[in-house]
């Protein structure tokens, strides 16, 4: 077997001195001000609208004759659609002027708005500050009926802030720190005092111009060091801790563990390249990356566990990586669990099904082999302990676990399970 992505890419990059793919998580500055407002990013922050972008945007190119790039799309992010529409133009060299390409895509984006996710941690952090009475603002480059139509499939969102400014209610949108400090304005409060949350570089640029406190959550992976202007790092919305910026704390962790809305995946094993096994002597179930493109785009990297059903030898512990592999620079996540089980024989090929039930922690680089074994050792711990605990144990009773698949077939999606949720 081999050993996760996340966890292996990292020791490839440590044996051959390459760069690895983890977020270095930057610690907060120093405070002087408490912080009493937040200030929230809507696309690629709060929604997963990336997926929709490529979703609309591929078949499009494609039919004018060009051939989609996916490495592209990060140069749209944090743009107004203006500014996205005229580098997609340029990029793909299409006979449209800016606003044609506009006339002719808003409305297949229209159509999409209610099929857009919330990322992870989003409507726990809304939620939060709203029970916290802190008050939320959103400041995005779309127009203010682009934010409404996209909030409006979001349960409550609406209701929860204090205020909303889109980029065409501003004289400029970001990096501008306009609509920042209309932001503020609104909600009668003082710049200095607010806390931004971003996943772009012009967001960021723009919340420091308006003399803000910046929380950067890269949307784009691998791209980290564009973000050294922000006074904190994170991988996700899921690793934010609100009591370093004064503000009320979380209090859903267990035992260093977050319970998060479960989700189930399933396949027939396969080989992977074996270099966990060999460098670590802990061997992984991979599963085809590819099957779950879709399902893993709705989730950060990271630490997670939860339970695994082997079809012909019973339910196990797991715990396992979702990640970048930068050594074969690929261009998705994939995802490998370590049974926490000792197997005298290999099982390639035999249907396994996970329920993912709680996170960790997000990837992180380290400074030696012997340190990241350490830790890889310790979220086994982590994860062996938890699943004791009645909020995850009770998943292990899951019928999605024994029931069979098809051959060859494979399963995922938060929705696999609704009869057992």
């Amino acid at each position: 077997f081999c050993y996760m992505s996340g966890w292996a890419s990292q020791i490839i990059c440590l044996l051959l001195h390459l760069p690895r793919p983890s977020l270095e998580m930057a610690a907060p500055k120093p405070i002087t001000r408490l912080i009493s407002h937040v200030i929230l990013d809507l696309d690629g922050t709060l929604l997963n609208t990336d997926c929709i972008v490529s979703q609309v945007l591929k078949p499009f190119i494609v039919k004018n004759g060009k051939k989609w790039d996916s490495k592209k799309a990060h140069k749209f992010v944090g743009k107004t659609p203006y500014e996205a529409a005229a580098v997609v133009l340029e990029d793909y060299g299409l006979p449209y002027s800016t606003e044609e390409f506009l006339s002719l895509i808003n409305p297949m984006f229209s159509e999409q708005w209610g099929n857009i996710k919330a990322l992870p941690g989003a409507n726990r952090l809304i939620k939060h500050l709203k029970s916290s009475r802190v008050p939320a603002a959103l400041a995005s480059n779309s127009s203010r009926s682009n934010i409404e139509s996209k909030i409006s499939c979001q349960q409550g969102w609406k209701e929860y802030f204090s205020a909303i400014v889109g980029a065409d209610e501003v004289e400029s949108g970001k990096p501008s720190p306009d609509i920042f400090l209309e932001a503020a304005k609104r909600m009668n409060a003082d710049p200095s005092n607010c806390l931004v949350i971003e996943d772009s570089v012009p967001g960021v640029t723009a919340g420091k111009a308006a003399g803000m406190h910046v929380i950067a959550v890269p949307s784009v992976p691998k791209r980290t060091d564009e973000f050294s202007s922000a006074d904190e790092i994170i991988n996700s919305l899921l690793d934010l801790r609100p009591e370093k910026w004064g503000l009320p704390p979380f209090n859903d962790w267990i035992e260093g563990t977050l319970p998060i809305d479960p989700w189930f995946i399933g396949g027939p094993v396969i080989k992977g390249f074996g270099r966990g096994s060999k460098v670590l002597g802990i061997p992984t179930a991979n599963l085809a990356a590819e099957n779950f493109s879709d399902i893993l785009s709705d989730h950060t990297s990271g630490v997670y566990f939860g339970w695994a059903g082997l079809s012909k030898r019973g339910i196990y512990k797991m715990v396992m990586s979702i990640g970048w592999n930068p050594y074969f620079d690929n261009t998705e996540k994939t995802i490998e669990p370590w049974l926490l089980h000792g197997f005298d024989e290999d099982f390639y090929g035999e249907e396994l099904r996970l329920v993912i039930v709680g996170y960790i922690r997000p990837e992180a680089n380290f400074p030696s082999l012997e340190s990241l074994i350490e830790r890889i050792h310790e979220d086994g711990r982590i994860a062996e302990n938890a699943l004791d605990l009645p909020e995850y144990a009770k998943y292990k009773e899951s019928p999605y676990l024994r029931n069979p698949l098809q051959e060859g077939a494979a399963t995922g999606g938060n929705e696999a399970e609704q009869e057992f949720i």
